[in-house]
Protein backbone atom coordinates (compact mmCIF):
# COMPACT_ATOMS: atom_id res chain seq x y z
CA UNK A 1 0.00 0.00 0.00
CA UNK A 2 2.16 2.91 -0.85
CA UNK A 3 1.60 6.24 -2.91
CA UNK A 4 2.15 4.44 -6.33
CA UNK A 5 -0.68 2.01 -5.54
CA UNK A 6 -3.24 3.34 -8.33
CA UNK A 7 -7.27 3.71 -8.08
CA UNK A 8 -8.62 0.41 -8.03
CA UNK A 9 -10.32 0.27 -11.36
CA UNK A 10 -14.40 -0.29 -11.89
CA UNK A 11 -15.29 -4.20 -11.73
CA UNK A 12 -11.10 -4.60 -10.39
CA UNK A 13 -11.30 -7.71 -8.32
CA UNK A 14 -10.13 -6.22 -5.00
CA UNK A 15 -7.07 -7.06 -2.56
CA UNK A 16 -8.16 -10.08 0.16
CA UNK A 17 -7.55 -8.49 3.34
CA UNK A 18 -7.17 -10.15 7.28
CA UNK A 19 -8.76 -8.07 10.01
CA UNK A 20 -6.07 -8.39 13.77
CA UNK A 21 -7.20 -6.06 15.94
CA UNK A 22 -6.18 -5.79 20.10
CA UNK A 23 -9.89 -4.30 22.31
CA UNK A 24 -10.01 -3.24 25.05
CA UNK A 25 -12.58 -5.41 27.85
CA UNK A 26 -16.38 -5.19 26.75
CA UNK A 27 -15.42 -3.41 23.19
CA UNK A 28 -17.97 -5.13 20.68
CA UNK A 29 -16.11 -6.43 17.85
CA UNK A 30 -18.05 -5.66 15.12
CA UNK A 31 -18.81 -2.66 16.42
CA UNK A 32 -15.32 -1.22 16.73
CA UNK A 33 -13.82 -3.29 13.15
CA UNK A 34 -16.85 -1.66 11.01
CA UNK A 35 -14.98 1.73 10.37
CA UNK A 36 -11.61 0.21 9.52
CA UNK A 37 -13.48 -2.73 7.20
CA UNK A 38 -15.08 0.79 5.72
CA UNK A 39 -11.46 1.97 5.33
CA UNK A 40 -10.29 -1.03 4.14
CA UNK A 41 -12.95 -1.30 1.18
CA UNK A 42 -12.27 2.73 -0.04
CA UNK A 43 -8.69 1.37 -0.14
CA UNK A 44 -9.76 -1.66 -2.64
CA UNK A 45 -9.34 -4.07 0.20
CA UNK A 46 -12.22 -6.98 1.08
CA UNK A 47 -11.66 -8.23 4.02
CA UNK A 48 -12.53 -11.50 4.47
CA UNK A 49 -11.86 -13.06 8.03
CA UNK A 50 -10.57 -11.01 11.47
CA UNK A 51 -9.40 -12.15 14.89
CA UNK A 52 -9.40 -10.00 17.62
CA UNK A 53 -7.66 -9.91 21.10
CA UNK A 54 -9.40 -8.28 24.28
CA UNK A 55 -6.47 -6.93 26.56
CA UNK A 56 -5.37 -3.98 28.20
CA UNK A 57 -2.47 -3.18 25.79
CA UNK A 58 -1.54 -4.68 22.88
CA UNK A 59 1.83 -6.90 23.35
CA UNK A 60 5.22 -4.76 22.33
CA UNK A 61 6.75 -7.04 20.23
CA UNK A 62 4.03 -8.85 18.55
CA UNK A 63 1.17 -6.68 19.09
CA UNK A 64 -1.07 -10.05 19.75
CA UNK A 65 0.43 -12.25 22.64
CA UNK A 66 2.05 -15.80 21.82
CA UNK A 67 -1.07 -17.79 22.10
CA UNK A 68 -3.04 -15.35 19.65
CA UNK A 69 0.00 -15.30 17.25
CA UNK A 70 -0.06 -19.05 17.21
CA UNK A 71 -3.46 -18.77 16.51
CA UNK A 72 -3.08 -16.15 13.51
CA UNK A 73 -0.64 -18.15 11.84
CA UNK A 74 -3.28 -21.01 11.08
CA UNK A 75 -5.96 -18.52 10.48
CA UNK A 76 -4.29 -16.06 7.77
CA UNK A 77 -2.88 -18.96 5.63
CA UNK A 78 -6.31 -20.42 5.54
CA UNK A 79 -8.39 -17.65 4.81
CA UNK A 80 -6.20 -17.55 1.56
CA UNK A 81 -5.95 -13.57 2.58
CA UNK A 82 -3.22 -10.89 0.87
CA UNK A 83 -2.75 -8.47 3.19
CA UNK A 84 -2.85 -8.55 7.14
CA UNK A 85 -4.58 -5.28 8.39
CA UNK A 86 -3.81 -4.32 11.84
CA UNK A 87 -6.77 -1.69 13.42
CA UNK A 88 -4.13 -0.06 15.30
CA UNK A 89 -1.11 1.77 15.15
CA UNK A 90 2.40 -0.15 14.76
CA UNK A 91 5.85 -0.11 15.99
CA UNK A 92 8.66 -0.72 13.72
CA UNK A 93 9.27 -3.42 16.18
CA UNK A 94 5.99 -4.99 15.92
CA UNK A 95 5.04 -4.32 12.23
CA UNK A 96 8.18 -6.27 11.62
CA UNK A 97 7.18 -8.90 13.98
CA UNK A 98 4.37 -9.49 12.34
CA UNK A 99 5.70 -10.12 8.77
CA UNK A 100 8.06 -12.56 9.45
CA UNK A 101 5.45 -14.61 11.42
CA UNK A 102 3.24 -14.49 8.61
CA UNK A 103 5.51 -13.95 5.61
CA UNK A 104 3.00 -11.34 4.39
CA UNK A 105 2.35 -7.75 3.78
CA UNK A 106 1.03 -6.30 7.35
CA UNK A 107 -0.15 -2.90 7.05
CA UNK A 108 -1.38 -0.61 9.96
CA UNK A 109 -4.61 1.67 10.53
CA UNK A 110 -1.80 4.50 9.49
CA UNK A 111 -0.50 3.10 6.65
CA UNK A 112 -4.02 2.20 5.14
CA UNK A 113 -5.45 5.91 5.75
CA UNK A 114 -2.44 7.40 3.99
CA UNK A 115 -3.20 5.05 1.29
CA UNK A 116 -6.65 6.21 0.79
CA UNK A 117 -5.21 9.36 0.69
CA UNK A 118 -2.30 8.91 -1.83
CA UNK A 119 -5.55 7.78 -3.89
CA UNK A 120 -7.52 10.94 -3.41
CA UNK A 121 -5.51 13.76 -3.56
CA UNK A 122 -5.87 15.76 -6.26
CA UNK A 123 -3.64 18.97 -6.05
CA UNK A 124 0.06 19.26 -5.93
CA UNK A 125 -0.60 20.75 -2.23
CA UNK A 126 -2.23 17.43 -1.68
CA UNK A 127 0.16 15.09 -2.93
CA UNK A 128 3.06 17.01 -1.14
CA UNK A 129 1.68 16.60 2.19
CA UNK A 130 0.65 12.95 1.34
CA UNK A 131 4.44 12.11 0.48
CA UNK A 132 5.26 14.49 3.72
CA UNK A 133 2.92 12.21 5.91
CA UNK A 134 4.11 8.53 4.06
CA UNK A 135 8.21 9.69 4.50
CA UNK A 136 7.71 10.75 7.99
CA UNK A 137 5.89 7.39 8.43
CA UNK A 138 7.82 5.01 6.50
CA UNK A 139 11.89 6.99 8.07
CA UNK A 140 11.59 4.57 11.05
CA UNK A 141 10.62 1.64 9.15
CA UNK A 142 13.24 1.32 6.96
CA UNK A 143 14.96 -1.16 8.70
CA UNK A 144 12.96 -3.63 7.31
CA UNK A 145 14.09 -2.95 3.51
CA UNK A 146 17.25 -4.22 4.32
CA UNK A 147 16.75 -7.54 6.21
CA UNK A 148 17.69 -9.91 3.39
CA UNK A 149 21.05 -8.76 4.28
CA UNK A 150 20.61 -9.12 8.10
CA UNK A 151 20.13 -12.22 7.55
CA UNK A 152 23.61 -12.94 6.14
CA UNK A 153 24.72 -12.98 9.90
CA UNK A 154 27.66 -11.24 8.76
CA UNK A 155 31.06 -12.39 8.02
CA UNK A 156 33.10 -11.45 4.90
CA UNK A 157 31.27 -9.94 2.12
CA UNK A 158 28.38 -8.86 4.34
CA UNK A 159 29.88 -6.00 6.67
CA UNK A 160 29.03 -2.16 5.64
CA UNK A 161 26.88 -2.01 2.79
CA UNK A 162 23.45 -3.04 3.95
CA UNK A 163 24.27 -0.47 6.67
CA UNK A 164 25.47 2.12 4.14
CA UNK A 165 23.02 1.54 1.67
CA UNK A 166 20.39 2.32 4.50
CA UNK A 167 21.66 5.44 5.85
CA UNK A 168 21.77 6.72 2.42
CA UNK A 169 18.16 5.96 1.88
CA UNK A 170 17.55 7.79 5.54
CA UNK A 171 19.34 11.09 4.57
CA UNK A 172 17.75 11.01 1.17
CA UNK A 173 14.41 11.25 3.02
CA UNK A 174 15.11 13.26 5.41
CA UNK A 175 16.84 15.82 2.82
CA UNK A 176 13.26 15.35 0.92
CA UNK A 177 11.16 15.71 4.31
CA UNK A 178 12.77 18.80 4.96
CA UNK A 179 12.31 19.81 1.02
CA UNK A 180 8.41 19.24 1.25
CA UNK A 181 8.25 21.57 4.53
CA UNK A 182 9.50 24.06 2.33
CA UNK A 183 7.52 24.30 -0.39
CA UNK A 184 4.42 23.90 1.89
CA UNK A 185 5.27 26.24 4.16
CA UNK A 186 5.26 28.60 0.54
CA UNK A 187 2.42 27.13 -0.11
CA UNK A 188 0.86 28.20 2.79
CA UNK A 189 2.40 31.63 2.29
CA UNK A 190 0.29 32.13 -0.68
CA UNK A 191 -2.75 30.92 0.93
CA UNK A 192 -1.93 33.50 4.12
CA UNK A 193 -2.15 36.14 1.38
CA UNK A 194 -5.65 34.98 -0.60
CA UNK A 195 -6.77 34.92 3.22
CA UNK A 196 -5.68 38.25 4.04
CA UNK A 197 -7.70 40.09 1.10
CA UNK A 198 -10.69 37.98 1.90
CA UNK A 199 -10.19 39.77 5.80
CA UNK A 200 -9.79 43.15 3.67
CA UNK A 201 -13.36 42.51 2.03
CA UNK A 202 -14.79 41.48 5.15
CA UNK A 203 -16.33 38.19 3.05
CA UNK A 204 -17.70 36.29 6.22
CA UNK A 205 -15.51 32.46 5.89
CA UNK A 206 -17.62 29.60 6.78
CA UNK A 207 -15.70 25.65 7.06
CA UNK A 208 -17.82 22.55 6.84
CA UNK A 209 -16.49 20.02 9.23
CA UNK A 210 -17.64 16.71 9.83
CA UNK A 211 -17.04 12.90 9.86
CA UNK A 212 -16.10 11.35 6.66
CA UNK A 213 -18.88 10.34 4.26
CA UNK A 214 -21.51 12.51 6.06
CA UNK A 215 -22.18 14.52 2.96
CA UNK A 216 -20.24 17.93 3.27
CA UNK A 217 -19.42 18.14 -0.30
CA UNK A 218 -22.70 17.49 -1.53
CA UNK A 219 -23.89 20.26 0.83
CA UNK A 220 -21.12 22.79 -0.72
CA UNK A 221 -22.07 21.82 -3.87
CA UNK A 222 -25.69 22.63 -3.02
CA UNK A 223 -24.76 25.76 -1.36
CA UNK A 224 -22.61 27.06 -3.93
CA UNK A 225 -22.84 24.57 -7.04
CA UNK A 226 -19.26 24.35 -6.43
CA UNK A 227 -18.82 20.78 -8.50
CA UNK A 228 -16.99 18.70 -5.84
CA UNK A 229 -16.31 15.24 -6.32
CA UNK A 230 -19.06 13.22 -3.52
CA UNK A 231 -18.32 9.91 -4.49
CA UNK A 232 -19.75 7.88 -1.65
CA UNK A 233 -15.99 6.67 -0.21
CA UNK A 234 -14.12 7.74 3.08
CA UNK A 235 -11.99 10.86 2.83
CA UNK A 236 -13.31 11.54 -1.04
CA UNK A 237 -12.33 15.10 -0.22
CA UNK A 238 -8.44 15.97 0.89
CA UNK A 239 -8.18 19.29 -0.51
CA UNK A 240 -10.00 22.28 0.95
CA UNK A 241 -12.20 23.47 -1.44
CA UNK A 242 -13.59 27.56 -1.28
CA UNK A 243 -16.61 28.79 -3.30
CA UNK A 244 -19.21 31.54 -2.73
CA UNK A 245 -22.52 31.94 -1.98
CA UNK A 246 -24.87 34.90 -2.11
CA UNK A 247 -28.16 35.52 0.03
CA UNK A 248 -29.70 39.06 0.09
CA UNK A 249 -26.92 40.68 -1.89
CA UNK A 250 -24.56 39.68 0.51
CA UNK A 251 -21.53 37.13 -0.25
CA UNK A 252 -20.25 34.08 1.59
CA UNK A 253 -17.85 31.76 1.35
CA UNK A 254 -17.75 28.18 1.85
CA UNK A 255 -14.76 25.54 2.47
CA UNK A 256 -15.08 22.34 2.84
CA UNK A 257 -12.28 20.47 4.86
CA UNK A 258 -11.14 16.29 5.10
CA UNK A 259 -13.35 14.73 6.82
CA UNK A 260 -12.34 13.10 10.63
CA UNK A 261 -12.80 9.52 11.93
CA UNK A 262 -12.14 8.32 15.26
CA UNK A 263 -8.32 7.72 16.06
CA UNK A 264 -7.25 9.80 13.33
CA UNK A 265 -3.51 9.36 13.57
CA UNK A 266 -1.78 12.41 15.02
CA UNK A 267 0.60 12.26 12.39
CA UNK A 268 -1.97 12.95 9.86
CA UNK A 269 -3.72 15.78 11.63
CA UNK A 270 0.29 17.43 11.53
CA UNK A 271 1.13 16.66 8.34
CA UNK A 272 -2.62 17.82 6.70
CA UNK A 273 -2.24 21.46 9.04
CA UNK A 274 -2.23 23.03 5.93
CA UNK A 275 -5.73 21.67 4.81
CA UNK A 276 -7.29 21.49 8.24
CA UNK A 277 -6.24 25.29 8.70
CA UNK A 278 -8.58 26.58 6.77
CA UNK A 279 -11.24 25.66 9.72
CA UNK A 280 -9.03 27.37 12.19
CA UNK A 281 -9.15 30.97 9.81
CA UNK A 282 -12.72 30.25 9.89
CA UNK A 283 -15.64 32.68 11.09
CA UNK A 284 -17.90 30.15 12.42
CA UNK A 285 -17.76 26.36 11.67
CA UNK A 286 -20.88 24.35 9.94
CA UNK A 287 -20.69 20.68 11.76
CA UNK A 288 -22.44 19.11 9.27
CA UNK A 289 -23.38 15.73 11.11
CA UNK A 290 -25.03 12.69 9.36
CA UNK A 291 -29.11 12.35 10.80
CA UNK A 292 -30.01 9.22 9.18
CA UNK A 293 -27.39 6.66 11.40
CA UNK A 294 -28.09 5.06 14.98
CA UNK A 295 -28.16 7.57 17.61
CA UNK A 296 -25.51 5.37 19.83
CA UNK A 297 -23.09 6.22 16.29
CA UNK A 298 -24.31 9.69 15.67
CA UNK A 299 -22.64 10.53 19.33
CA UNK A 300 -19.73 8.84 18.42
CA UNK A 301 -19.23 10.84 15.25
CA UNK A 302 -19.82 14.08 16.80
CA UNK A 303 -17.87 13.29 19.71
CA UNK A 304 -14.73 12.45 17.04
CA UNK A 305 -15.04 15.61 15.08
CA UNK A 306 -14.74 17.82 18.30
CA UNK A 307 -12.13 16.02 19.76
CA UNK A 308 -9.74 16.93 16.35
CA UNK A 309 -11.84 20.33 16.27
CA UNK A 310 -10.25 20.62 19.60
CA UNK A 311 -6.85 19.36 18.89
CA UNK A 312 -6.26 21.39 15.83
CA UNK A 313 -6.88 24.46 17.78
CA UNK A 314 -10.47 25.42 16.25
CA UNK A 315 -12.33 24.38 19.10
CA UNK A 316 -12.84 27.94 20.37
CA UNK A 317 -14.79 28.80 17.42
CA UNK A 318 -18.49 29.30 16.73
CA UNK A 319 -20.08 25.92 15.79
CA UNK A 320 -23.06 25.31 14.08
CA UNK A 321 -24.75 21.80 13.93
CA UNK A 322 -26.21 20.83 11.05
CA UNK A 323 -27.86 17.49 10.48
CA UNK A 324 -28.00 16.34 7.41
CA UNK A 325 -29.93 13.47 4.87
CA UNK A 326 -32.77 14.20 6.82
CA UNK A 327 -34.57 12.42 3.74
CA UNK A 328 -33.63 9.33 5.15
CA UNK A 329 -35.46 10.00 8.56
CA UNK A 330 -38.95 9.22 8.60
CA UNK A 331 -41.41 11.42 11.29
CA UNK A 332 -41.05 9.95 14.24
CA UNK A 333 -36.82 10.29 13.94
CA UNK A 334 -37.35 13.71 13.15
CA UNK A 335 -38.81 14.95 16.71
CA UNK A 336 -35.90 12.82 18.03
CA UNK A 337 -33.75 14.70 16.71
CA UNK A 338 -35.61 17.61 17.32
CA UNK A 339 -35.39 17.18 20.62
CA UNK A 340 -31.64 16.31 21.36
CA UNK A 341 -30.43 18.86 19.51
CA UNK A 342 -33.02 22.03 19.71
CA UNK A 343 -30.83 24.18 17.73
CA UNK A 344 -29.81 21.98 14.82
CA UNK A 345 -31.07 22.83 11.37
CA UNK A 346 -32.42 19.54 9.73
CA UNK A 347 -31.15 19.52 6.20
CA UNK A 348 -30.99 17.23 3.02
CA UNK A 349 -28.13 18.50 0.76
CA UNK A 350 -29.52 15.91 -1.88
CA UNK A 351 -32.92 17.10 -1.83
CA UNK A 352 -32.50 20.57 -1.39
CA UNK A 353 -34.73 20.28 2.17
CA UNK A 354 -33.96 22.80 4.95
CA UNK A 355 -31.14 24.59 2.60
CA UNK A 356 -32.99 28.18 2.57
CA UNK A 357 -33.31 27.95 6.37
CA UNK A 358 -29.31 27.25 6.67
CA UNK A 359 -28.56 30.31 4.43
CA UNK A 360 -30.91 32.64 6.61
CA UNK A 361 -29.24 31.37 9.79
CA UNK A 362 -26.04 31.93 7.96
CA UNK A 363 -26.86 35.47 7.01
CA UNK A 364 -28.02 35.68 10.67
CA UNK A 365 -24.63 35.14 12.30
CA UNK A 366 -23.42 37.87 10.16
CA UNK A 367 -25.97 40.13 10.20
CA UNK A 368 -24.47 42.59 12.44
CA UNK A 369 -21.26 42.51 10.75
CA UNK A 370 -22.59 45.14 7.89
CA UNK A 371 -24.00 48.54 8.53
CA UNK A 372 -26.19 49.93 5.47
CA UNK A 373 -25.34 53.91 4.78
CA UNK A 374 -25.59 56.16 1.84
CA UNK A 375 -22.71 57.93 0.70
CA UNK A 376 -22.40 60.54 -2.27
CA UNK A 377 -18.18 60.33 -3.25
CA UNK A 378 -17.58 63.61 -5.55
CA UNK A 379 -16.44 62.71 -8.89
CA UNK A 380 -12.80 64.39 -8.15
CA UNK A 381 -12.69 61.36 -5.38
CA UNK A 382 -13.26 58.88 -7.75
CA UNK A 383 -9.96 56.59 -6.16
CA UNK A 384 -12.44 56.31 -3.39
CA UNK A 385 -15.17 54.69 -5.22
CA UNK A 386 -12.81 51.91 -6.34
CA UNK A 387 -11.69 51.48 -3.11
CA UNK A 388 -15.69 50.88 -2.44
CA UNK A 389 -15.64 48.64 -4.67
CA UNK A 390 -12.69 46.53 -3.72
CA UNK A 391 -14.40 45.77 -0.56
CA UNK A 392 -16.53 43.29 -2.00
CA UNK A 393 -19.70 45.37 -0.05
CA UNK A 394 -22.40 44.75 -1.34
CA UNK A 395 -23.55 48.03 -2.87
CA UNK A 396 -27.72 48.09 -3.40
CA UNK A 397 -28.12 51.08 -5.73
CA UNK A 398 -25.69 53.51 -7.60
CA UNK A 399 -26.79 56.82 -9.30
CA UNK A 400 -24.86 59.56 -10.76
CA UNK A 401 -25.33 62.94 -9.47
CA UNK A 402 -24.86 66.31 -10.70
CA UNK A 403 -22.56 66.14 -7.57
CA UNK A 404 -20.82 62.96 -7.22
CA UNK A 405 -21.94 59.25 -7.40
CA UNK A 406 -24.69 58.33 -5.15
CA UNK A 407 -24.37 54.79 -3.40
CA UNK A 408 -26.49 52.98 -0.90
CA UNK A 409 -24.56 49.90 -0.09
CA UNK A 410 -23.67 47.78 2.98
CA UNK A 411 -19.78 48.52 4.22
CA UNK A 412 -18.03 46.46 7.01
CA UNK A 413 -18.70 48.08 10.43
CA UNK A 414 -14.73 48.11 10.34
CA UNK A 415 -14.47 50.46 7.00
CA UNK A 416 -17.32 52.86 7.86
CA UNK A 417 -14.71 55.54 9.20
CA UNK A 418 -12.81 55.69 5.79
CA UNK A 419 -15.60 56.68 4.26
CA UNK A 420 -16.92 58.97 7.16
CA UNK A 421 -16.75 62.18 4.53
CA UNK A 422 -19.37 60.67 1.90
CA UNK A 423 -22.04 59.61 4.55
CA UNK A 424 -25.52 61.42 4.00
CA UNK A 425 -28.06 61.06 6.09
CA UNK A 426 -31.16 58.86 4.82
CA UNK A 427 -34.43 60.89 4.48
CA UNK A 428 -35.87 62.13 7.30
CA UNK A 429 -33.32 61.17 9.87
CA UNK A 430 -31.99 64.56 9.55
CA UNK A 431 -35.38 66.34 11.05
CA UNK A 432 -35.74 63.86 13.40
CA UNK A 433 -32.10 64.11 14.72
CA UNK A 434 -32.80 68.30 14.81
CA UNK A 435 -36.56 67.63 16.11
CA UNK A 436 -37.04 69.25 19.94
Amino acid sequence: MTAHQPDPAPGAEPERGFVLAVLAQGVVPEQELAELEELARTAGVEPVDALTQHRAQPDPRSYVGKGKLAELKEAYPASKAEVLLVDGELSPVQQRALENALEARVVDRTQLILDIFAQHAVSAEGKLQVELAQLEYNLPRMRGLWQHLERLGGGVGTRGPGETQLETDRRLARRRIALLRRRLRGLGQQRAVRRKSRRRSETPTIALAGYTNVGKSTLLNALTGAGASVNDRLFETLDPTTRGFEVDGRRYLVTDTVGFIRRLPHELVEGFAATLEETLVADTVLHVADASVAEARLDEMLEAVDRVLREIGAGELPVELVLNKIDAVDALGRRRLANRFPDALQVSARTGEGLDDLRRRIAHLFAERFEPVRLLIPYADGSRLAELYALGAPVDERADRPEGVFIRARLPRGEIRRFAPYLIAEPGELSARTSP
